[in-house]
C-alpha cells in the first residue's frame, strides 16, 4: 500500500486534476450503482454532505438513536447544516438486534408534508453495518423494503455504510453485492480507512448532479485538498487486496466472542456476531479496557458497561488467541457488582440501550 501510494499519479484535486483521486472516485461509485463520488478526508465528512444533499435546514432526518450521524460526529448536522432529528429505539422491537432497521418502525414515523406547524421528514439515514450495535448487519431486503416506502413517500434514504464492505462479505456477496446495497439509497458513504486498512480517507457517492454539488460543500468546510492520489492510491490497493480478507476479521471477532461469553456467560452472544464488532456488557467496563490495555490489549470502553472490540487487518490469528487470553483471564477473575479485582467500583451505570 506505501508503494503504491509513493507510485501514484497525482495532480491539484481541487481543480479536479489529480488522475488516482478520479480513478477511485469513479471506480466506487461503480461498483456502488451511482453516477459519481467524491473522496473526503474521513467518514463524518462524508456522512454530513450526504445527509446535507438530502436535508434542507429545517427539515428533518430519521435515524435509530446509535446512528453514528447522530452519536459520533459532534451535532455536525445540526451545528453546519441546519438538520434536526427524529430518532427510532436502536433495538426496535423487543429481542431484535440493535441497530437492525425495522420498516414498519420507520414508516410509521415518516412524515413528509407535516404542513406549516410541524418539521416535514426529507430523509432516512441508516448504517450498516451499525457501529454500536456491535456490527449488526441489516440484510438487504430489508432495505429494498424499506426503499420501496420511503420512495413512495417522497423520503429520500442515505446509506452510511462506512462499513458496507463487511456486510456483503459477511452476506457473501463480495464487492459484487454492493450495486444492490447502494440502489437502496440516494447517498452512499463508504470509509476506506476501516477493515480496508487505509490511512485516510471515504468516499461518498450519489447522482453526478448532487457530487458537484458536494464538491462545492466539501469546499465550504475545508475539505479541499491537493494532491490527494497520495491517498487514493491507498484506497485503490485495498479494494484490489483487503475486501475478500475482512472474512478473517469476522472469524476473528466470533472466536473473540466466543473466550469472552466462556469466562463470563451472558457478557455476549457469540452467535449474534457476523461481522468483526463485539460489544461487551460488563461492570466496570473502562477498568477492565486499562486493565487489558497494561497488558498489551486495547479495547473502547463506550460507557460504564459496554466495552467494544474490533478486528482488523494489523490484527492476525496470534495477536486475537493472545486478546482472547488476555480478556478470558480479566473477565473471569470479574465479581459481579464491579471491575477487575482491586479496582474502584466507578464508575456504574446501565448499559446503552
Amino acid at each position: 500500500m506505501r508503494r503504491a501510494m509513493a507510485e501514484a499519479p497525482v495532480g491539484d484535486d481541487v481543480y479536479g486534476e489529480d488522475p488516482t483521486t478520479t480513478a477511485l472516485e469513479q471506480r466506487v461509485a461503480e461498483l456502488l450503482g451511482h453516477e459519481a463520488g467524491l473522496l473526503t478526508p474521513s467518514g463524518s465528512m462524508a456522512n454530513v454532505l450526504g445527509v446535507r444533499l438530502l436535508v434542507e435546514p429545517g427539515q428533518e432526518l430519521l435515524c435509530d438513536s446509535l446512528a453514528h450521524v447522530v452519536r459520533a460526529e459532534m451535532g455536525a448536522h445540526g451545528a453546519l447544516g441546519g438538520v434536526t432529528t427524529r430518532t427510532w429505539p436502536s433495538a426496535s422491537r423487543p429481542g431484535a438486534p440493535v441497530g437492525l432497521v425495522d420498516p414498519d418502525v420507520v414508516e410509521a414515523l415518516m412524515t413528509p408534508d407535516a404542513g406549516p406547524y410541524l418539521v416535514s421528514t426529507a430523509a432516512v439515514a441508516v448504517e450498516n453495518t451499525h457501529n454500536f450495535g456491535g456490527g449488526t448487519i441489516t440484510p438487504l431486503p430489508v432495505l429494498q423494503d424499506l426503499r420501496e416506502r420511503t420512495r413512495a413517500a417522497g423520503v429520500a434514504v442515505h446509506l452510511d455504510g462506512a462499513r458496507l464492505w463487511n456486510a456483503v462479505v459477511a452476506e457473501g456477496t463480495g464487492l459484487a453485492g454492493l450495486a444492490a446495497h447502494g440502489a437502496c439509497a440516494d447517498t452512499v458513504s463508504v470509509c476506506l480507512s476501516k477493515g480496508l486498512g487505509a490511512p485516510v480517507g471515504s468516499v461518498l457517492v450519489g447522482s453526478a448532479e448532487r457530487v458537484e454539488r458536494a464538491r462545492v460543500l466539501r469546499k465550504r468546510l475545508g475539505g479541499g485538498m491537493r494532491q490527494t492520489g497520495v491517498l487514493a492510491a491507498a484506497g485503490l490497493h485495498a479494494l484490489d487486496h483487503h475486501v475478500d480478507r475482512l472474512a478473517e476479521d469476522h472469524r476473528r471477532a466470533r472466536e473473540l466472542a466466543a473466550a469472552c461469553a466462556a469466562a463470563r456467560p451472558g457478557c455476549v452472544d457469540p452467535a449474534a456476531v457476523r461481522s468483526n464488532i463485539v460489544v461487551l456488557d460488563v461492570p466496570g467496563a473502562p477498568e477492565v479496557a486499562a486493565a487489558a490495555a497494561a497488558r498489551g490489549v486495547r479495547t473502547s470502553a463506550l460507557g460504564p458497561r459496554v466495552l467494544r472490540l474490533v478486528t482488523h487487518l494489523d490484527v492476525d490469528d496470534d495477536g486475537a488467541r493472545r486478546a482472547a487470553e488476555v480478556l478470558h483471564e480479566l473477565l473471569a477473575g470479574l465479581p459481579d457488582g464491579g471491575g477487575p479485582p482491586g479496582a474502584s467500583d466507578e464508575p456504574r451505570g446501565h448499559r446503552q440501550p
